[in-house]
């Protein structure tokens, strides 16, 4: 007999400044080789900088930025009858955090010229202003999801 089906996620603890778990995982996802003091440092030095220039608080600043960058929608491929088509299906409200929490790194990583903290903060701000590399993402995640909109009726939900 197989176990049950167990859905529950590690607690993660908020961070020890801004006492968010969203500013957590963004410095979990910023963190490499287990250097987590390294990752607050540039997390927190971010934060600081783009708080600086838009003249606001940095946790709504986060939160804001996560809101621009969350699709709606994505595609999943879904298997009929030996073909495989693309099928727009609404994203979680977990996964919206997960998806746009690694744009925002990723697109962070890609810039470069500047020590890591200054392009995170650089991106943080794009993103706050809906412009940027991860906000493109997002566009072309729902661009995909509108041209596949024809195989809607194949989402099992």
């Amino acid at each position: 007999m197989r176990r049950p089906f167990n859905n529950r996620r590690p607690d993660l603890k908020p961070d020890r400044i801004y006492d968010s778990i969203l500013v957590s995982k963004l410095i979990n996802y910023i963190m490499k080789n287990g250097k987590k003091s390294t990752a607050e440092r540039l997390v927190y030095k971010a934060l600081a900088k783009s708080s600086e220039v838009l003249k606001k608080d940095a946790l709504p600043i986060i939160e804001t930025v996560i809101s621009n960058i969350s699709p709606l929608l994505e595609v999943r491929s879904r298997r009929i009858g030996g073909a495989t088509y693309q099928v727009p299906v609404e994203v979680r409200q977990e996964r919206k955090i997960i998806l746009s929490l690694r744009w925002l790194v990723e697109s962070a990583r890609k810039r470069q010229g500047k020590n890591m903290d200054e392009i995170l903060g650089e991106e943080l701000i794009d993103a706050y202003n809906k412009t940027g590399s991860a906000i493109k993402k997002r566009e072309e995640m729902h661009k995909a999801a509108e041209a596949n909109k024809a195989f809607a009726h194949f989402a099992r939900y």
